[in-house]
């Protein structure tokens, strides 16, 4: 077997680590636990011939001395600590910090590993000295010293290659003056090392705080760098499965996919009109499971509206990716055919991943899934919610447009799953580069007099032979609804809740909203006064940026034409949701994730959430701190807090006169729901400093 030759490791700043001829599984496995604990590595003697023997037919390893003391001549830093380890057989179990720390305390210079077995020369034993307690004798596959000490120790080395280290340095610790000298001691109890021969009852797992550790049952310490010496090769296997938090409890496997090969993909981005929801696009773009330095990026946008949401994913993430190229609305390129040429003319490129922005990848798996599929062109199939609408088609009409397959509902609804080979998939495919470079390389493959970019580009598949699969094995996501799509909004995507109610959803409703019913979570700060969660961080600052966009709050006075009669008794400095039309959308909200929560805290109540008043009050000290005592025009009164008291503002609240009972530090996105006439005369308690919003609906008036 080729053996390692030596692993020298610098506590401050270096590690120096001697190995043999080639890298073994053993010494990958020695590098990951050092990368893992952060020491640095730098490897001796790599592609040097070993002579150094195999240590089974006889004692061996002078190459290492000879090596070492090569490499302690080029360090002229004395105070610089050093530590010597085997690497083929050796793992970390903890860092540097650790490991110097108990170095120092054994107020020695240099502290070799210990061992149970005596070896090479047995004639030695009486020779070692005695300990208190622990382990006797010298094992020469781990030590740690400092430099002046380590270049003494080795200083009269002139034997060959295959001579023993282990008995070399055996005679300089058994030799009294010398071991004095150069001050050498043991690590008998293991809290450095760990020598597993004759030692394998002693070591066991340690599970703890999401760490795996061995540990010396005998001695009960910690060591920090355990080796499988001699015949313990299995053992040390064995536990390789576990330290450097290779398994644990917590966290399972994380090193399962460390050594998968991921090939080459360009990710080709296409924004072709305006979209929804296009800045969420980049966050699940961002989260693909993939290595980042697997992938180059290839977006175009015919659509200068989502400019600013471009510039600010590439912003932050740019230099996350192997290489980007984007090409913008200004720029006149076939988008169809240049990301799939982006792919085809990089060698290093193994698949091209094209996705439309109104994609909705749910399944962070995607693009790793569809890899391990391993089909020259495969798509995941998508569907549109409450719809048998796909991203493929099952069959095509005689004149090569859409026909339904008999199996196409079944695949849809999932009561047929498998990968399904069809003639057309659109929006969403990955695909080979080499069908790129062979059977796909023409330059007109989207272009047709009759049909549409998709339908020609399925058909030029087809006429190729290309075999197209859409699979539906795994859950992989939605397509939006992109019709009716407005932008005459800062946040356009607010007013998505009818045309892609899901997306609208996850975006705006808070996180813990559908515990409401189930988990009961709704407090009762006040008598008959509701509390839960209703919005997100995103909601409630997308709802404060629009109005601030629109602008046009209210003077606070009492006389006001935006409300019937045109008087306001309790006036507010505040902006009506139908000043920027989102009257409809806000009794959507309203029917759909207030009255819920109505008819479950008002038992025997229905509500048709219908208002009269549905506005965003801003509160500032120089402007208006804080409304007056009052009751409010309503059944029952929605009070949503739009940013964070401490944080955006100082004071307000709300204060129920009659209960003397005060909420002074409303959470972000939190609702407050309280009856609005007769019983819960309130007031709004002044604001010191910064600006407070607050959403604020009378309802059933």
């Amino acid at each position: 077997q080729q053996y390692s030759c030596l692993t020298t490791v610098t506590l401050i700043l270096t590690i120096l680590l001697t190995v043999a001829t080639k890298e073994t599984d053993g010494f990958k496995r020695f590098m990951r636990s050092a990368r893992h604990f952060n020491y640095t590595v730098k490897v001796l003697g790599r592609g040097e011939k070993w002579n150094g023997g195999d240590y089974i037919s006889a004692p061996g390893g002078g190459q290492k001395v000879r090596l070492l003391k090569s490499a302690l001549a080029d360090i002229k830093e004395e105070d610089k600590i050093i530590l010597f380890i085997e690497s083929y057989d050796v793992i970390f179990s903890s860092g540097p910090k650790e490991l110097l720390k108990k170095f120092q305390q054994t107020k020695h210079k240099v502290v070799f590993s210990a061992e149970t077995l005596i070896w090479p020369d047995r004639h030695l034993e009486d020779k070692h000295p005695h300990v208190r307690e622990g382990k006797r004798f010298l094992g020469a596959g781990g030590f740690i010293g400092y430099v002046p000490n380590l270049k003494k120790m080795v200083s009269d080395w002139s034997g060959e290659d295959n001579d023993s280290d282990q008995l070399f340095y055996t005679k300089l610790y058994i030799n009294p003056e010398k071991r004095k000298s150069i001050n050498i001691t043991l690590d008998s109890k293991c809290r450095l090392f760990q020598n597993l021969h004759g030692a394998l009852d002693e070591v066991v797992l340690k599970f703890e705080d999401g760490r795996v550790r061995a540990r010396n049952v005998l001695y009960d310490t910690l060591p920090v760098i355990v080796h499988g010496n001699g015949p313990t090769k299995l053992q040390i296997n064995y536990l390789g499965n576990y330290i450097s938090n290779v398994w644990t409890f917590e966290t399972g496997c994380t090193v399962c996919n460390e050594d998968i090969e991921y090939p080459g993909v360009v990710i080709g981005v296409f924004i072709q009109q305006p979209t929804p929801f296009v800045s969420v696009f980049f966050e699940r773009l961002l989260n693909l499971q993939y290595p980042k330095n697997r992938l180059k990026l290839f977006i175009y946008n015919q659509e200068p509206h989502h400019d600013q949401h471009i510039r600010s994913f590439l912003e932050n993430h740019e230099a996350d990716y192997q290489a980007v190229k984007l090409i913008g609305p200004d720029e006149d390129l076939s988008f169809c055919f240049s990301g799939s040429d982006m792919c085809r003319d990089d060698i290093d490129c193994e698949y091209f991943f094209s996705v439309d922005v109104e994609v909705v990848l749910k399944n962070d798996e995607t693009l790793k899934i569809l890899i391990e599929l391993n089909k020259p062109f495969i798509a995941p199939m998508l569907t549109k919610p409450g719809r048998l609408w796909t991203n493929f088609w099952g069959a095509l009409s005689a004149d090569g447009y859409y026909a339904r397959s008999e199996d196409y509902v079944d695949i849809v609804q999932g009561r047929r799953v498998g990968i399904w080979n069809v003639p057309y998939v659109s929006q969403v495919y990955l695909v080979s580069a080499d069908v790129l470079r062979s059977e796909l390389k023409a330059d007109d493959l989207f272009h047709s007099a009759t049909l549409d970019a998709d339908m020609a580009f399925c058909s030029k598949v087809r006429d190729q032979g290309v075999f197209m699969f859409v699979t539906n094995m795994h859950t992989f996501g939605r397509v939006l609804s992109t019709e009716n799509y407005q932008m005459n909004h800062l946040h356009n995507d607010l007013w998505q809740i009818f045309e892609n109610p899901v997306d609208w959803e996850e975006r705006y409703i808070h996180e813990n909203y559908s515990k409401i019913m189930k988990d009961n979570i709704v407090e009762t700060p006040c008598p008959d006064v509701y509390w839960f969660p209703v919005f997100t961080e995103v909601a409630c600052k997308h709802l404060v940026e629009e109005m601030e966009n629109f602008g046009q709050w209210s003077g606070g006075g009492n006389v006001d034409n935006r409300i019937q009669g045109g008087y306001e008794n309790v006036p507010t400095i505040d902006i009506h949701m139908n000043q920027i039309n989102y009257e409809k959308e806000w009794h959507k909200f309203l029917l759909e994730y207030i009255a819920p929560v109505t008819e479950k805290m008002f038992p025997g109540y229905y509500t048709r959430a219908q208002f009269d008043l549905a506005f965003v009050v801003r509160y500032k000290p120089d402007e208006q701190p804080f409304l007056r005592p009052h009751h409010d025009a309503s059944t029952f009164t929605i009070n949503i807090a739009l940013n964070q008291v401490g944080i955006d503002y100082e004071g307000g609240g709300c204060r129920f006169l009659r209960y003397n009972c005060s909420i002074r530090a409303p959470r972000k996105g939190w609702a407050l729901m309280h009856p609005g006439r007769l019983t819960h005369y309130h007031e709004g308690l002044p604001t010191t400093a910064g600006v407070r919003y607050i959403a604020v609906s009378f309802v059933d008036p």
